[in-house]
Parts: C-alpha cells; structure tokens; sequence
C-alpha cells in the first residue's frame, strides 16, 4: 500500500500513515535495519562535508524617528564570509528593518561579531546602552546568550556600555547542528533593560536548511507585528536581499516556486491569508488557505505563484490597522 507524503517548506517528506505494517520475517527486518544505518552514516558523512564556517559582522544604527520622540534602530551587515568566500553583497548596504536575513545549512557554524554605532547622547546611569543578538533555534554556549548578566550570570553579553560591563564588540559563536532546520528570529535582548529593543526595529531572521534541500526562485520573510507585516525578499539565484519596510510589495514569476517564512511578534493572534492560494500544512498533507500564528510562532509554506495576490492578517484590529499587502505575479 501506498500510502500520502507529508509536505515540509525545507524539502522533506514522511510518510503518513495510521495503518498497520505487516511482519515478514526477522532477517528482512534485520537487513531494514541495515540499510537505514547506512543511509543515517551517508547523510551524516555529506552533512559534515558540506559544512561551511561564516564569519559575520553586523552592527547596529539608530535610522529614523518613530513618530513618537524616540528612533528607530536596526541592524546592517558590514561583512559576511562563508569558508572565506564574501557574500557581503547580498545585503543591503544600509541598517533595514527587518535586520539581514542569514541563511545557513545544518552542520555549519558562525561567528558572529556585533558593533554598537547607537549613540549614547542621552544616556542614564544605570540603562543599559548595550546592543545584543539573541538567536532561537540553533545551538550554543551560554557565553553567546546574548542576554544581559541578570539573566545569564556570567556576563552582559552585548557591544556597547551594559549595566555592568562595556564591550566595545562583542562576539557570538553558534554551532548549526543536526535537528535545527527551521526558520528562527533573532532579536536584541539588550539595549535599556533585559527585554531588549526589539520593538524598537532589532530584529531579523536565520533560515536553517537541511543538507540537500531545495531551492527556491524566492523567498519572502515576514514579520506579523502588531500594527504592520514588516518583510523582506531573496532573490534564490542571487541570493540578493531587498523591499525591506512595512507591508512590502513582493514579486515572483508566473509558475515560479516560492517559500514564505512568517515570525509573528509582538501580543497579537494573527490570521494569515495570501488570498486565492491554498498550500499544504507543514509536516501533513492537509492543504489549507489560512495559518492562526501567535506571539514568536513561525509557519514556512512554498507555493507556486500562479496569479496576482494580497497577503493580509484577517484578525479584524489587525485589518483596521492596515496590515496588507500585495504579491505581484507577472
């Protein structure tokens, strides 16, 4: 019997299944047992041969006002290698919210040195002035938290003048292991008290994908805030990053394969619709036409772009604050 795949964003697929299997007999479930042991040790083997090390510098500007006395703050790329290889050109040469989207494969590892270029012309005794890089979903030490010593207790663990100590960088050393693929956001943690800034504009995303997985003509990441979607796109031949800002206009080719990535933030329960379109509920083979996505939930779906589209929040605070926006299909 045959029975129905499981869809995952990332390029696997499972077999789904409440069926009972048949026995036939121990040496044929001796030999399973083999060859799955060898397929376990061949993807092992081409993971770690295809493990890349990045050595990434990012830093942190004050952008814009926010209608409100204070500023927004971002990050910006300022040099990103991979096995010594520069990619710095796929970023934008600004500090963009969202902050740099960085792409990585299972197996690899980062280095990841943060600069503070956030003034301190208003500074008070005893704020925190430091900025941080708190990542989910990857592995590493408690030295590259990214929190303040409050939370850690080893250290303030950001660039800049912290509670208790100053660094002028300070430098983040993540281990990309088997098990970590995913879509995951990483945000300040640091900057005026142990919540961080990033409602103030610090944040962005990692994308993990597993070793062999597919590519895809784009890729759009987008944040569901409370008041605004706040988005990105990635070209998949150039890699190139671009339309950062609130409620992007996102762009594809008729026929072409694309994978969405949606991080909700701030307090809200989100609706997400991309009117017209149906796609396949991560890890089943269930098609559905709308994602209910709560407080630092991800959903990561593929489609492909057949027709002009709006994406929108249908949560109904959401829809009078104006959260839309359009997918251009040409």
């Amino acid at each position: 019997m045959q029975y129905p795949l499981s869809h995952s964003p990332y390029g696997k697929y499972s077999r789904a299944s409440n069926a009972t299997h048949p026995s036939y007999g121990s040496w044929l479930n001796q030999l399973a047992v083999a060859l799955a042991l060898i397929c376990v040790m061949s993807l092992l083997l081409t993971g770690k041969s295809n493990a890349a090390t990045h050595i990434i510098e990012m830093t942190t500007k004050e952008i814009q006002d926010d209608g409100f006395g204070s500023k927004l703050m971002a990050y910006q790329m300022k040099s990103h290698t991979i096995d010594g290889t520069p990619v710095t050109d796929r970023y934008s040469t600004e500090a963009t919210i969202p902050g740099p989207t960085i792409v990585l494969t299972e197996g690899d590892t980062v280095e990841l040195t943060l600069f503070n270029e956030i003034t301190n012309d208003h500074s008070v005794n005893g704020i925190s002035k430091q900025v941080s890089v708190h990542v989910h979903g990857v592995h590493y030490e408690l030295v590259s938290d990214g929190t303040l010593k409050v939370i850690n207790k080893i250290h303030d663990e950001g660039a800049g003048h912290g509670p208790e100590e100053y660094h002028a960088t300070y430098v983040y050393k993540w281990t990309i292991a088997p098990g970590t693929a995913g879509t995951w956001p990483y945000h300040d943690h640091n900057f005026e008290n142990h919540n961080g800034s990033e409602n103030k504009g610090l944040f962005g995303a990692v994308i993990v994908n597993p070793v062999g997985s597919p590519s895809f003509d784009k890729e759009y990441v987008l944040y569901l805030g409370d008041d605004a979607f706040w988005g990105m796109e990635i070209d998949g031949t150039s890699k190139q990053q671009s339309k950062h800002g609130a409620n992007p206009s996102l762009e594809a080719k008729k026929n072409s394969d694309v994978r969405f990535h949606l991080i909700a933030m701030g307090t809200d329960i989100h609706t997400f619709m991309l009117n017209g379109y149906q796609w396949f509920d991560p890890g089943t083979n269930i098609l559905i036409n709308k994602a209910a996505i709560g407080p630092l939930e991800k959903h990561v779906f593929t489609v492909k772009a057949k027709h002009n589209s709006h994406y929108v929040d249908k949560d109904f605070s959401n829809q009078l604050m104006g959260m839309k926006g359009t997918f251009n299909v040409h």
